[in-house]
């Protein structure tokens, strides 16, 4: 059923009064005149779906009015007149004038009219959601999924350097490529900046978790900067063995993906040595000086089925390729396509929480679409979309490496704001890696 906007009273809310004209009240919690206020889980659906369609959500909470004739301790969760809330087995909707199935977070247009386009968002974003409503879901929870030694590592780096060195602390890229991660390193005092050229003279600044090429480390003792290299101990071996190879003459091949910045810097190691392929396609069309003298290397946070392809490759066209003592592919990005595999099969729409930027998170999304089922890379519960969960009973749920564990706990609120849902977890390594700190974090 859709939700039609009334011309009654509304219920009030703290603030509406302050709210711009045009933004959208959705609300997180109710609060009734009397009684436990009343969550609205899928609130932050709604608020997504009203953005995509060009309102502008405000989150907060919903005062309601006693119901007509209510009596003492009867304001609870309810139903009042043209505008009120609907609550039946802990889900929640905040209507006006109609019946909708439960489940719903709560939404409704402020105190000041957001006017006839922003009343059409409302119930266009209110009816997307309520088509999906009402449905019991199961969630394949992956695991290990999410934070990984290295991005733990990085980011304590950052937080270190703060509290002893105060605020600004630069930092050169994203730490780790993930918006939430940034954006909360940003509110405690870390300035993100693309080249050293933006930091002042003698200023600390913090190397992302990446790594970056010896150009960088020399440019920055040029300029005076003191250094705090949180590079991922996995990429820096990648680094050693990209000098290593290169200094016994090897044409060292890296399989990687152009642009990242974990190539950036392995390229940097020896440049003059040093090529880059991402297909099969790309080692056919390969001339090296020496067909006995080549070596390769791998960014970690590549596809592992994807490139097991390309070395195939290299080894038909190069039968004396070598390649490094241990897999260049990090233990956390296996793991984690180890474990979607295990789900993937079993799911109707993968839903995977990590940033656009994130290498290893969408390589997650493409393993899911090769396994045949349909995938969407997500950097928050925001951006989850009503029509991927049309006709869907089973959810599959993983996060990329560098995405907050909390993100998914919000995903699986939200899912539960719907209808019921039930989640199992399933396990394919318990990991249990862990990093020191570089010393330069350690000194105050």
């Amino acid at each position: 059923m859709s939700w039609t906007p009334q011309t009654a009273a509304p219920a009030t809310a703290p603030g509406d009064g302050d709210l711009p004209l045009g933004d959208v009240l959705v609300a997180d919690r109710l609060v009734p005149a009397q009684g436990p206020d009343v969550p609205c889980p899928a609130a932050a659906l709604v608020a997504g779906e009203l953005s995509r369609r060009g309102a502008r959500p405000v989150r907060g909470a919903l005062r309601l009015p006693a119901p007509p004739g209510a009596g003492a301790g009867e304001g609870g969760a309810h139903r009042s007149g043209a505008e009120g809330a609907v609550h039946d087995g802990g889900y929640t909707a905040v209507v006006a004038g109609s019946d909708p199935p439960r489940g719903l977070g709560a939404a409704r247009t402020a105190a000041a009219a957001p006017g006839e386009k922003g009343e059409r968002a409302v119930r266009e974003a209110v009816d997307s959601w309520l088509a999906v409503a009402g449905t019991a879901r199961t969630v394949l929870l992956a695991a290990p999924r999410s934070f990984c030694a290295g991005v733990e590592r990085a980011i304590e780096v950052v937080e270190r350097v703060l509290e002893q060195r105060g605020s600004p602390v630069y930092v050169r890229k994203q730490i780790v490529h993930n918006t939430h991660v940034v954006s909360g390193l940003e509110a405690r005092g870390a300035v993100f900046v693309d080249e050293l050229d933006e930091v002042p003279e003698g200023a600390t600044v913090v190397f992302s978790a990446h790594g970056v090429a010896p150009q960088v480390h020399r440019q920055a003792a040029e300029r005076g900067l003191r250094v705090v290299d949180a590079a991922c101990p996995l990429v820096t071996k990648v680094h050693a063995e990209a000098r290593r190879f290169a200094s016994r003459g090897d044409t060292v091949v890296l399989i990687g993906h152009d642009g990242h910045e974990e190539v950036e810097g392995t390229l940097g190691e020896a440049p003059e040595s040093t090529v880059l392929v991402e297909t099969p396609e790309d080692v056919a069309a390969l001339e090296v000086a020496d067909p006995d003298r080549v070596a390769y290397l791998t960014q970690t946070t590549l596809a592992v089925d994807e490139t097991a392809a390309v070395v195939d490759a290299l080894r038909a066209r190069f039968p004396a390729v070598r390649g490094p003592a241990s897999d260049d592919i990090c233990y956390a990005t296996t793991n984690r396509q180890d474990a979607l595999d295990a789900i993937a099969g079993e799911s109707d729409v993968v839903l995977v929480v990590g940033s656009a930027n994130s290498s290893n998170s969408v390589r997650l999304v493409e393993l899911a679409e090769r396994r045949g089922t349909p995938a969407h890379l997500v950097d928050d519960t925001g951006e989850i979309r009503p029509e991927w969960l049309a006709g869907v009973y089973t959810v599959g749920l993983t996060a990329g490496a560098s995405a907050p564990p909390g993100l998914v706990e919000e995903v699986i609120t939200a899912l539960g704001g719907l209808g019921p849902v039930t989640v199992h977890e399933r396990e394919v390594a318990r990991e249990t890696v862990h990093f020191a700190l570089p010393s330069a974090a350690l000194r105050s």
